[in-house]
C-alpha cells in the first residue's frame, strides 16, 4: 500500500482542497482521520518550503499556487 508521500504533491493539494470545500455540506468530515493525516502531511511539505502554516495567507497561497518561499 502507498503512503501519502508516494503521491504527487499537486494531486494531494487538489484532493485536500476538494475535501476542505466539502466540509460545510459534510460536517462529519471534520473528524476524519484521513483528512487530518492529509493536512498534517501537506503542512510538513509546506514548512519544508519555508511556509509559516500558522499564517492562513501563506498556507492558502502554497496550497493553491505551490508558492515556495525558500531563499526569499
Amino acid at each position: 500500500m502507498k503512503t501519502l508521500s508516494d503521491y504527487p504533491l499537486d494531486e494531494l493539494k487538489r484532493i485536500y482542497g476538494l475535501l476542505h470545500e466539502a466540509l460545510p455540506a459534510n460536517p462529519e468530515l471534520m473528524d476524519s482521520e484521513l483528512l487530518e493525516d492529509l493536512q498534517r502531511h501537506l503542512q510538513q511539505a509546506a514548512r519544508a518550503d519555508g511556509v509559516d502554516v500558522s499564517l492562513h495567507a501563506q498556507w492558502a497561497a502554497w496550497l493553491h499556487g505551490g508558492v515556495k518561499l525558500k531563499g526569499i
